[in-house]
């Protein structure tokens, strides 16, 4: 396996209160690597941490197995992130918003590739993202995280807001890109996707790995899903069980 991602005791800081503790996870180059957990379990600062959004408290981040856990902007720029839709700029259009991520859009959309197409990008182009739905700002915001054409891609639970037709589309070119070499990490609420795309993954609870999920896991998972996720719920129900005991 050759490591794309890792990190090492990663610990991050949200407002002075650890949110990450102590992960240490590799990623293998050309996979698709999902993060489940409930809300408030540390995905989404995980991710954003090791993707340059957040700074490291503690521990490292590897890319291509070189530290790069003093070099924020670095890593920034060798992954690709999708923006929060809802913080994306309404008086731009969708085509000068990519523009921005990529330095042209022409490139930008060379580089989305048929990853368009799943997210029926065209009829959005040229509309101010003031104006679209929830759902169509989610696709935006996607497009965006695949725009400078980074071979290393993060995405914080990118079936959000979308249609059934356009997460089953995407699901799958998704997947096509990652099997022609894209390294993609997601956090995910779906455990179908977790069990029928993803290589390996991970169950983070209260900012720490709960358990780890490799190929044979997941390949169990695909053999027995009912099994899977009452494993995986009863799992989230304990967790979740304790932070209220804890805070009660």
């Amino acid at each position: 396996m050759t490591e794309a991602l890792g990190t090492a005791a990663l610990s991050v800081m949200r407002e002075g209160v650890p949110a990450v503790r102590d992960i240490s996870l590799s990623i293998a180059r050309g996979s698709w690597f999902g993060l489940i957990g409930a809300n408030g379990s540390g995905k989404t600062s995980f991710l954003r941490s090791v993707a340059g959004r957040l700074p490291v408290h503690d521990g490292t981040v590897r890319i291509d197995g070189t530290d790069r856990t003093a070099d924020r902007a670095g890593r920034a720029a060798a992954i690709g992130y999708a923006p929060d839709a809802a913080m994306l700029p309404a008086a731009l259009t969708a085509r000068a918003v990519l523009g921005i991520v990529a330095g042209d859009s022409d490139q930008a959309l060379a580089a989305i590739g048929a990853i368009a197409d799943a997210l029926v990008l065209t009829p959005l182009l040229d509309r101010r993202v003031g104006t679209c739905s929830a759902g169509q700002r989610q696709r935006i915001a996607i497009a965006c995280a695949f725009a400078a054409g980074q071979d290393i891609v993060i995405l914080d639970e990118p079936f959000n807001w979308l249609d059934p037709v356009a997460a089953y589309d995407l699901r799958h070119a998704l997947a096509a890109r990652v099997g022609e070499g894209l390294t993609l990490v997601t956090a995910l609420h779906d455990l179908a996707t977790l069990s029928g795309a993803c290589q390996a993954g991970a169950l983070l609870a209260e900012g720490r790995v709960a358990f780890e999920l490799d190929a044979a896991a997941l390949a169990g998972a695909r053999t027995d899903p009912a099994a899977f996720e009452a494993q995986t719920i009863a799992h989230l129900r304990g967790q979740a069980a304790k932070v209220s005991a804890s805070t009660a």
